[in-house]
């Protein structure tokens, strides 16, 4: 079991500072989500040789390691133009994660083409629909799970709102589909209303294909009879969630973790709030306690 810190909110901190601050707030792992001096959103990488060598001496310096990887790019994209950019990206990718001796990457199936070239009244935009997504992103991971495969490191994916998959039976099917022992289920907690009302079964559904879960509270945004957020105009086409520190929304905790150690869990578990950047160490120290206790609770021989 890893219990990582996706560290979003420290991301003004130079790669140096971030591994000392995770260290200082109770984590031996990270996640790293996209920034921009390493993997940043939809471009190239940036992580040349000298920037790996310094990542890697301040994780061994501090005692902290690599959980996972997180890229985010157009792979489902119906211009074809940007999805191939967005396998070259992968690729590149990978072979930093090889580099730093990270066998894990997470991600997202993607919310189709760049807004520039879309309109906002659907996921995909435009012309587009979620079929030219899903067909693009097929395309992509035919080319890219025999790397993956090749190079050892496995994927963990996490339908979220907005994407062309927004919700969890799809995406696990999709998932079995590809029938990759490298290629894995992401289950994002603050996600879960998206996913449907009974967590327990959802978890049970998606079984031993879980090896990745992101830890963050939101509210039910169904609930009240849809008036839990107020939206105007009303009817308004729009995706929202939270992710903020545990007990400040509606996930009941004591289901999620009961429902993950039932199913075997043994993977990466990921602090992942993001609302509060003016209190993040605060945030962080507590999300790092509140995992551990649920941990000893569920998996008394599998303490982090």
């Amino acid at each position: 079991m890893k219990i990582a810190l996706d560290p979003y909110m420290h991301r003004h901190l130079n790669l140096r500072d971030l591994c000392r601050k995770a260290a200082e707030l109770g984590y031996d792992h990270i996640e790293l989500s996209p920034r921009d001096d390493f993997l940043p959103w939809w471009v190239r990488p940036r992580a040349h040789n000298e920037r790996i060598a310094e990542f890697k001496s301040a994780l061994k310096g501090h005692g902290v390691k690599l959980a996972s990887i997180l890229p985010m790019y157009r792979w489902a994209s119906p211009h074809e133009d940007e999805r191939q950019a967005a396998v070259r990206y992968w690729k590149e990718a990978i072979q930093v994660a090889v580099e730093m001796g990270c066998d894990t990457m997470n991600s997202e199936f993607g919310r189709g083409p760049s807004p520039d070239r879309s309109h906002r009244s659907n996921c995909c935009g435009g012309m587009h629909t979620h079929e030219h997504s899903e067909a693009a992103w097929w395309r992509s991971m035919e080319e890219l799970v025999p790397v993956f495969e090749k190079e050892g490191v496995t994927l963990n994916m996490e339908p979220h709102p907005e994407d062309w998959c927004e919700t969890l039976h799809p995406a696990i099917d999709m998932l079995k589909t590809i029938g990759s022992k490298n290629v894995r289920f992401l289950y994002c907690a603050p996600h879960t209303f998206y996913f449907g009302d009974d967590m327990a079964k959802m978890i049970r559904d998606a079984g031993p294909l879980i090896a990745h879960v992101h830890v963050a509270d939101t509210y039910n945004h169904k609930a009240s009879s849809g008036l839990r957020y107020i939206i105007n105009p009303p009817g308004a086409k729009v995706t929202i969630h939270q992710h903020m520190d545990m007990y400040q929304g509606e996930i009941n905790w004591d289901v999620f973790f009961s429902s993950l150690a039932e199913v075997g869990f043994d993977g990466i578990i990921t602090a992942c709030v993001f609302g509060w950047e003016e209190r993040a160490d605060d945030s962080g120290r507590f999300m790092r306690a509140e995992i551990q206790k649920y941990v000893d609770k569920y998996w008394p021989a599998k303490r982090a």
